[in-house]
């Protein structure tokens, strides 16, 4: 089992980690409609999988914690135990799905046939040069960090974060798949100039 905290993933490089959560479930995630920009609250279990993501991430110090302003993920964080300390940054807001707002995949492959997001963005929502114009300006600030930064953020943002991050061609994304309230790691190999996927899509932190 990967772990992260002391002797963790890469703590011995010295090189900082960026810790990605997405953020608890809703019901809107449970039925799988896509939620872009409405500001939907958590369910009971997605409070619940908050206090134990929260369990599992003060194991490891953070010198910068970051949320989307979309309110599943900044009360995510705030139950994880990082309210007081969170900044609320635009940029890590889900993808605006525009007229494909609460739909399922399915309902919008019968107006679209085989749509992919990271491929076809969404025409009178957001562009694919958009989503990656604002992931790029983050992964520009994460890059820069040179202590261990906490994200909170949504499905498929960070999985377009996470793809920028190492240079993959979007279409790697549509393969990553993550769910609610996971912990993923991004951080460096050799050295700074070599950015890597340490951990994706762990969720042991929710069993039991």
């Amino acid at each position: 089992m990967v772990e992260f905290g002391e002797g963790g993933v890469g703590m011995a490089s010295g090189f900082p980690q960026i810790v990605l959560a997405r953020h608890g479930a809703t019901e809107w995630s449970v039925l799988g409609r896509h939620t872009g920009r409405t500001d939907i609250v958590l369910t009971e279990r997605g409070r619940s999988d908050a206090v134990r993501l929260g369990e599992r991430l003060r194991r490891m110090e953070f010198g910068r914690v970051m949320s989307s302003p979309l309110q599943r993920a900044r009360v995510t964080a705030e139950i994880a135990g990082y309210g007081d300390r969170v900044e609320l940054v635009p940029d890590l807001m889900e993808w605006d799905y525009g007229p494909y707002e609460g739909l399922t995949a399915a309902e919008i492959r019968e107006r679209n046939p085989g749509w992919v997001v990271f491929r076809d963005g969404v025409a009178g929502g957001e562009l694919v040069p958009q989503a990656v114009e604002r992931a790029d300006r983050v992964v520009a600030t994460l890059r820069a960090a040179r202590e261990n930064v906490l994200v909170f953020s949504h499905g498929h943002y960070i999985r377009l974060l996470a793809a920028r991050w190492m240079g993959l061609p979007l279409e790697y994304a549509g393969r990553m798949l993550l769910g609610t309230a996971a912990v993923s790691i991004l951080g460096y190999n050799h050295g700074l100039d070599e950015p890597s996927l340490l951990l994706w899509n762990d969720a042991h932190h929710l069993a039991g």
